[in-house]
């Protein structure tokens, strides 16, 4: 099976110059990989990563994702809220990583605070929500 001129560009979009071999050697999986909506797909995917704790590949895909429309402030909520599934022992080197790509692409931190409650309110609002 060949692999679809639409695959050819949107991995030439993810990956400027880059040539993987499971354009090859994967052709199916690249082209069913292709088929989500691109912020989409990144979301899912740096979540995928911290959860199997793939750094190095959550630090390959974090600039695709940033890239594709992610916004950092979505990159941090994603890794923020994995500390809760995960434990911070495991989010920790994660959070590194993410400051460091951010810190390469020229964004400042820390990012605008997005909190909607207070460390005095927190209990209240979260009981108001769940019930």
């Amino acid at each position: 099976m060949a692999t679809t001129e639409f695959a050819k560009k949107y991995h030439e979009k993810m990956f400027p110059g880059y040539h993987s071999t499971f354009l090859e050697t994967d052709t199916e999986f690249i082209e069913r990989f292709d088929d989500l909506d691109d912020k989409t797909r990144f979301v899912a995917l740096i979540a995928i990563l911290l959860g199997c704790q793939g750094m190095d590949e959550f630090r390959a895909m974090l600039p695709a994702a940033l890239n594709f429309g992610v916004t950092p402030i979505e990159v941090k909520e994603i890794v923020y809220q994995a500390v809760a599934y995960l434990g911070i022992g495991r989010v920790f080197p994660f959070l590194k990583i993410t400051n460091e790509v951010l810190a390469e692409r020229g964004i400042g931190l820390p990012l605008p605070g997005q909190a909607t409650t207070t460390t005095a309110n927190r209990r209240e609002a979260g009981t108001t929500t769940i019930f």
